[in-house]
């Protein structure tokens, strides 16, 4: 019986194969001649050459050398850009001034000071003629057994402010009950810019009527700006960005703390065995919490995930005070301003359902839809970089970083 075994572990015509092939040069040839081959490498080729980067990386040094002259002059424009911001702040100071005699007068109708003209509350709405005809028919129904009960009037319009927190979900959700008896004495909450020639900011002033809970008339929180491109990423500039705020502290009368509450606790003695029960406080949920602000850090460290959005949550909510709030709290009242923001996003939820149906060749079952994000007034901080980006004051929208 002849030996058909190789000691090499290489069969005993694989060599000659080899040789007869031509060596490695000759087997490239033939794979390079190979149409699934090739094509699996021009596909490769083509998904590197499509990338921006890889496309820079293959110009002269000529048009890099072109390319770094267009980047400085980019830094020049968003160095103009902060400037045009800064100018952007200062106008805003000056129509702030022309907008507070209007709040002023507002404060004064809400808190019954001054009760306003049969001129200055005539209002034509679109359901004016139906509450005139139930007007009409309430005074022709007559009740012989009942006399007509006198209708209340209230001094001026009774928990206005604190309305606007219930009706406003950003805000009912910092709310807890015993905050509620509160903020029925809020009276006013106003916006401050910063003076010129000082840093940007914003103060929120809430104005509060004198009452059991603590002694401040005003509660303020500072919100501080900046305008500057960042020296290590200047083309991440996109306007004004909140980058820290400062609370006040409450001078609350004794027993009234909300932001704390106090528990009781046991303790074993080590060596006697003995237990005491002994009370502390702790902090407590609460709306006015928001006067007393994390900070944000200033020392390079980088904040925990949870301490981002908890600061990510206040710079929206500072913002949305500003730019929403203040200016159009009556049709915050009323419940019309929700109804156009809530209005709004639905429109461009149906438009995106839209664009999506027209799509050809898309498998219903297997299409992976990325929804559409929209930030109207605020950031959300699961999708921006930490809840922190940029901030046009102008338009009072967040971007995404």
């Amino acid at each position: 019986m002849a030996d058909n075994s190789f000691s090499d572990g290489v069969p005993p015509d694989s060599g000659e194969a080899a040789k007869n092939a031509g060596g490695p040069e000759k087997l490239t040839d033939q794979v390079m001649q190979n149409p699934q081959v090739l094509a699996a490498l021009q596909e490769r080729l083509d998904s590197v050459s499509h990338t921006p980067s890889s496309y820079i990386e293959t110009l002269p040094r000529a048009v890099k050398r072109r390319i770094n002259a267009l980047k400085q002059l980019q830094v020049r424009c968003a160095h103009i850009e902060a400037k045009f911001y800064e100018e952007v702040h200062d106008l805003e100071r000056k129509y702030a001034a022309l907008y507070q005699p209007l709040f002023d007068k507002r404060r004064e109708f809400i808190t019954g000071d001054v009760e306003p003209t049969d001129a200055e509350s005539e209002w034509h709405s679109e359901n004016e003629e139906d509450d005139k005809l139930a007007g009409d028919m309430k005074n022709k129904v007559v009740i012989a057994e009942k006399p007509a009960a006198e209708e209340p009037n209230p001094r001026g319009i009774p928990e206005f402010w604190f309305t606007i927190f219930r009706n406003v979900d950003m805000l009912s959700e910092l709310v807890q009950e015993y905050d509620e008896p509160i903020l029925k004495h809020l009276q006013d909450i106003k916006v401050k810019f910063s003076d010129p020639g000082q840093p940007m900011s914003f103060v929120l002033e809430f104005h509060f009527e004198p009452n059991d809970y603590f002694t401040n008339p005003v509660l303020t929180k500072t919100y501080k700006m900046k305008s500057e491109p960042d020296k290590a990423d200047p083309f991440s500039f996109e306007g004004p960005e909140i980058v820290d705020c400062d609370g006040c502290t409450i001078d609350w009368k004794k027993g009234r703390n909300v932001t704390v509450k106090t528990i009781k606790k046991k303790q074993k003695h080590k060596g006697r065995g003995t237990v005491r029960t002994i009370t502390k406080q702790v902090p407590n949920e609460s709306f006015f919490n928001f006067f007393n602000p994390l900070k944000a850090s200033g020392d390079g460290e980088s904040l925990d995930e949870d301490s981002e959005f908890t600061l990510a949550s206040d710079f929206e909510i500072g913002h949305f005070f500003r730019e929403r709030i203040v200016p159009r709290a009556v049709l915050y009242f009323t419940g019309e301003a929700i109804e156009d923001d809530d209005n709004f996003e639905e429109g461009e939820e149906g438009e995106e359902e839209e664009l999506e149906g027209d799509e050809e060749g898309e498998d219903e079952d297997d299409a992976e839809v990325t929804p559409k994000v929209s930030h109207p007034e605020a950031p959300d901080p699961q999708c921006c970089s930490a809840g922190l980006g940029p901030m046009l004051p102008t338009l009072g929208r967040w971007r995404c970083m």
